[in-house]
């Protein structure tokens, strides 16, 4: 398995699947989305696999989330004179990186978060779709979306409030302030 942007260990029957672009804030960009659907794909098709650990490799950030350059290139991707089309597009893009969100939630084997510093936009879409979440003292979240102007459209809002209360999300979801 060739993953360019994770680090994958099996340690005994634990598979370590790591964030690793540290330099970027472990930012979700194109090759690490692709890298992540790989890695849980192997941990969910391999037998002697029995539990999955998520983490994010530097000392700053567990993810800070999507990769701006991802979207930036999405205006380019989608552009076409029908706006229906452009639409469908834009639909196909969310359910892709969904799909992929959702393999954490339907991995067969238990998969925990471990999450140090700022978990934020889809890297909290992520620690939402584990089954168990584990915290540094330093770890703090935040849908950060909203100063984007966007939707947090990956899943958050669906998972979180089945985590936390439904109020402190929408706080969440309005503001964009962290939750420490």
């Amino acid at each position: 398995m060739h993953l360019t942007n994770l680090l994958f260990e099996q340690l005994g029957a634990v598979a370590h699947v790591t964030l690793n672009r540290p330099d970027k804030a472990n930012a979700l960009d194109e090759q690490t989305w692709a890298d992540l659907a790989v890695a849980l794909d192997h941990c969910a098709d391999t037998p002697s696999i029995r539990a999955v650990v998520l983490s994010g490799a530097g000392e700053r950030v567990f993810s800070a989330g999507i990769d701006l350059s991802l979207l930036i290139g999405l205006r380019q991707r989608i552009a076409d004179d029908c706006e229906g089309r452009m639409r469908e597009k834009i639909r196909r893009f969310i359910l892709h990186y969904h799909g992929i969100i959702n393999r954490l939630e339907t991995c067969p084997k238990p998969v925990l978060a471990a999450i140090h510093g700022g978990c934020i936009g889809a890297g909290l879409d992520l620690v939402c779709a584990t089954d168990m979440r584990y915290c540094s003292a330093d770890a703090y979240f935040t849908i950060k979306e909203v100063d984007l102007g966007m939707v947090a459209d990956f899943g958050t809002l669906q998972r979180l409030p089945k985590l936390i209360s439904d109020g402190l999300t929408r706080e969440l979801a309005y503001t964009g302030r962290k939750l420490e």
